[in-house]
């Protein structure tokens, strides 16, 4: 998809519709509602020991790290994505990493973390339809991890939002991977 197509031009209008729903939140609704999804994590596919990576919210994201807490305090070894080339990487989060500013406002852990290769990615994400796909922020970096990552097996990809996030329909192409599950608020939906 080029940058602009038909697809690449309705991809950008639903993620501005989304974002603006996500962003006349009030702090506190936002709060609350990123705490629930620890209140959700037992339908979560997530083996018992695998890595996983999360992410450090940015803006008015919903927060992943009451939960990637709870995956940690459960035996969960902890990742965030470090944008590099030719793709993201993941480094090790553990409690007393150094964390460095990566832009947009977000952490990343030090070079000096550990890289590791995770099993279950939780994405942040702009929009997602009922069919499991998802509008990131236009820049690819998660498609190109995960193509990567799928190289040595497979990976679990479950995306994080607030229910309001959710739109009638995402114009997918072939490339595009849909997500395995949603975590919202109000709970997890599996996909496919």
């Amino acid at each position: 998809m080029t940058a602009h197509s038909p697809l690449a031009a309705e991809k950008d209008a639903l993620r501005k519709q989304a974002l603006a729903r996500r962003k006349s939140m009030n702090e506190v609704d936002r709060i609350e509602k990123s705490l629930a999804l620890v209140d959700h994590v037992s339908a979560l596919p997530i083996p018992d020991g695998v890595v996983v990576s999360g992410y450090w919210p940015i803006r008015d994201e919903i927060d992943p790290r009451p939960l990637m807490d709870y995956l940690r305090q459960k035996g969960h070894r902890l990742c965030l994505p470090v944008v590099g080339e030719p793709h993201l990487i993941f480094r090790q989060l553990e409690r007393g990493t150094e964390l460095v500013p990566a832009g947009f406002g977000t952490l990343e852990p030090s070079s000096e973390a550990e890289e590791l290769r995770p099993q279950v990615l939780l994405m942040p994400l702009a929009g997602f339809d009922r069919a499991g796909n998802r509008i990131g922020y236009g820049k690819g970096h998660y498609d190109k991890a995960i193509m990567a990552l799928e190289r040595d097996g497979p990976v679990t990809c479950i995306g994080l939002a607030f229910g309001i996030q959710e739109v009638d329909r995402v114009p997918a192409e072939e490339h595009d991977k849909p997500l395995n599950g949603i975590l919202t608020e109000q709970g997890y939906r599996a996909f496919g």
